[in-house]
């Protein structure tokens, strides 16, 4: 990180609702104006600042400065006042007027406004009135900025300044003086730890009640990364009391106090007081009376539908076996289908007549996955351009709130007459919540997924609550087809899936075995796989192969098998460009991973199309590094997208990379590691899902006992969800408290 001392000359852009700004400054033993970017709300020329950050090079506007903290100084000189006031910073004080301030007051000028605003009145064109309102407008403009010191001082983000501000306009800072806890709240999303680390440096009390109340509600949100839309009250208590080491009673008296001013919502879950934060308890209240107002919603149900799908038959020279005709008639009768199926049972091929179908009835069909990788293998098999349903519903990120919307909702709904979304078990409950917001009354929905896959990443267990409750038509193809039962892949998916070891004997034609116990072996011989083995013997290239773990940590883990690959496959060479970033090293050809949401990166596709966010899990190409080694460019598909350097901490290498983050995708071919690991990694739900990603081959590669044990081992971490029991109940709540 460099740092640099400046004075602002100008402003060039300056966003007033996040804050961010190009100015022009002053920068000591500086020849030339610099250019400095970042979020610097309200900043004026004259001001002083010290900016800490990394010089970057725009394609377009070259050399800039992207500051990542900024210490601010009010002017200080005449000059300096007269050059701030002047700018427009206080609504009405135009140049003249601020010469003529300067020249009464001299350096005491901004005091003066703040603290002693009757004496303005001495300058010519002041009213009494006047004089109160630039105070209280300067007022405000300060605290922004003492706001913005407070989080540099504390090293917390200072874009959460505009946030706060919106939020409370000058009385931020008192706010956060007074519950500096506010900011571990789901809008600013800052770290618990961090935020009571500052806070008890502030005088806090260990028992204070906005500090137990923190611990609540950080606990419901913490569990929402665990799958958890509740925490049943017993269990919330006691974790909120391991958290911060408070008694019970402060804590029952907190809960009851968010309860009361509805921050939680309690209600009979089964045996269960089940807490929600308030905006999960609504997601899940409306999905399930959603859900239940398609199903029963008036439709045309198709008078020629058998007709209609035995010349499909005919047309296409198949024949649908009796579960896929239930399912793509009840397609066209039902308002919510519910389709699912292991590998094999023929979900593409239904899929596939469920769409021509309902556009032979004249309905307009939208097809759905939950990611990008998802939709890509849709619409190879559907043959029709599928959509994310992110980008379908108009995503956008609000940077005051930290919330996602999405501009498709009930009052602006989708045109779809049918809605199709494949890879259901990825779906969370937000997101379920958002899609069935935007379809119109009538509208059908098909949910097409495989229930034994790995569960969605984010809250709620939407695929498998609806299956179970029971509520809407479902069909689960069970007959593997004949095809299908040829591929040791798809025979040892099912196997697995019955909790046996799969097959590990190397006499078949797409699943080998190969043992390796030791940790060293196990990655070179991962490495050979890769580098020569598949490319030479099997006709794979190494960029078709993906290698899987159930674990990141560990010899046999991503973070070392990603190492050992980049540079067998992808070693240093002259003139081909690097940038290293903490414990990694960029290399151009290197293939990367997404690891959180983004949606401000911004890209572009050949087509020239444009657009922003790329998301966890995305996985692309390092296709140029420039020069000063400061803008990466990684292609992602057929969206290209320039990194900073600031940014690069989001990327990780995808040489390798665990089970959970490969769902929704299928490789040509596979390379699995099977070796210890965590014991709630080594479970059925894993190695079930790993081996469905592969398509063409699978080559596992390590301890042969460690297969076996997985598959025995069907234990899967509850989910609390209320989901279920609502449908079943026909979407209403009770017990509300």
């Amino acid at each position: 990180m460099i740092t640099l001392r400046c004075v602002v000359e100008r402003i060039t852009y300056q966003n007033p609702e996040n804050g961010y700004t190009v100015l022009r400054a002053a920068v000591r033993n500086y020849k030339e104006l610099v250019t400095v970017v970042g979020c610097i709300p309200c900043a004026a020329p004259g001001e002083g600042m010290t900016v800490t950050g990394v010089w970057t090079n725009h394609p377009s506007y070259g050399p800039q400065f992207a500051a990542e903290s900024v210490e601010r100084r009010m002017p200080e000189t005449e000059e300096e006042i007269v050059s701030y006031l002047s700018s427009g910073i206080l609504k009405g004080i135009g140049p003249a007027t601020a010469q003529r301030l300067a020249d009464r007051f001299g350096a005491d000028t901004l005091a003066v406004i703040e603290e002693e605003p009757e004496r303005l009145q001495t300058v010519k064109g002041i009213t009494a009135r006047r004089a109160m309102e630039l105070s209280a407008a300067f007022r405000e403009l300060t605290g922004l900025k003492r706001v913005m010191e407070f989080l540099a001082r504390n090293e917390l983000p200072v874009p959460l300044a505009m946030q706060l501000y919106r939020a409370y306009g000058a009385d931020a800072l008192p706010r956060l003086r007074e519950d500096p806890y506010l900011l571990t709240g789901d809008a600013y999303g800052v770290d618990f730890s961090t935020m009571d680390e500052i806070a008890l440096s502030m005088g806090f009390d260990g028992d204070s009640p906005c500090r137990v109340e923190a611990a609540l509600t950080y606990e419901l949100s913490h569990n929402l990364n665990n799958g958890h839309v509740f925490l049943p009250r017993d269990k919330l208590l006691s974790a909120a009391a391991q958290l911060i080491s408070a008694d019970t009673d402060a804590l029952e008296t907190a809960l009851d106090g968010l309860l009361t001013r509805g921050v939680i919502v309690q209600e009979q879950v089964a045996n269960v007081q089940a807490c929600y934060l308030l905006r999960l308890y609504q997601a899940e209240t409306r999905v399930a009376r959603r859900l239940l107002s398609l199903r029963d919603a008036p439709r045309q149900t198709g008078k020629n539908v058998d007709r209609i799908i035995t010349e499909m038959e005919r047309q296409q020279g198949i024949a649908y076996a009796p579960h896929q005709r239930q399912a793509v008639t009840l397609a066209a009768r039902s308002g919510v289908l519910l389709l699912t199926g292991g590998p094999g049972t023929g979900k593409t091929t239904s899929t596939r007549g469920i769409v021509t179908l309902l556009e032979r009835m004249g309905l307009t069909v939208l097809l759905l996955a939950p990611t990008g990788r998802a939709a890509k293998r849709m619409s190879e098999l559907c043959s029709r351009e599928a959509q994310t349903i992110h980008r379908c519903l108009g995503m956008t990120f609000n940077e005051l709130t930290g919330e996602v919307t999405f501009k498709k909702n009930e009052k602006d709904l989708l045109e779809a007459d049918a809605v199709i979304v494949d890879e259901m078990s990825m779906v969370d409950l937000p997101l379920m919540d958002a899609l069935l917001a935007a379809l119109k009354p009538g509208c059908r929905l098909v949910m097409v997924g495989d229930p034994d896959q790995l569960p969605s990443v984010g809250p709620g267990n939407v695929l498998g609550d609806i299956l179970r409750s029971g509520s809407v038509a479902s069909v689960t193809l069970t007959e593997v087809f004949r095809q299908a039962e040829q591929s040791a892949i798809i025979r040892n998916a099912h196997a697995v899936n019955r909790g046996q070891s799969p097959d590990l004997k190397n006499k078949q034609n797409d699943f080998f075995f190969l043992c390796r116990r030791s940790p060293d072996r196990l990655v070179q011989t991962v490495v050979d796989l890769c580098r020569t083995r598949l490319p030479e013997n099997m006709g794979i290239p190494a960029g078709q192969i993906q290698v899987l773990s159930p674990t990141r940590k560990g010899e046999t883990g991503t973070v070392s098998l990603n190492r050992a690959l980049q540079a067998a496959l992808n070693p240093p060479s002259p003139g081909k460009r690097q940038k290293a970033w903490g414990d990694m090293v960029f290399r151009v050809g290197d293939r990367v991973m997404q690891t959180k949401n983004n949606y401000d990166v911004i890209w572009q596709k050949d087509s020239g199309e444009a657009g922003s966010g790329i998301f966890n899990g995305d996985v692309g190409t390092v296709e140029d590094i420039d020069l000063s080694g400061e803008l990466v460019t990684i292609r992602f598909d057929d969206r290209v997208s320039v990194y900073t350097a600031d940014l690069l901490g989001q990327l990780d290498m995808a040489y390798a990379m665990t089970v959970h983050k490969a769902q929704g995708s299928e490789y040509r071919a596979v390379v699995l590691v099977s070796a210890p690991a965590a014991p709630s990694l080594l479970v059925r739900g894993v190695l079930y899902t790993a081996i469905t990603r592969a398509r063409e081959l699978l080559v596992m590669v390590g301890d042969d006992v460690i297969p076996g044990q997985m598959a025995e081992n069907d234990r899967r971490t509850r989910r609390y969800s209320g989901l279920r029991r609502r449908l079943k109940q026909g979407g209403e709540s009770h017990g509300h408290e």
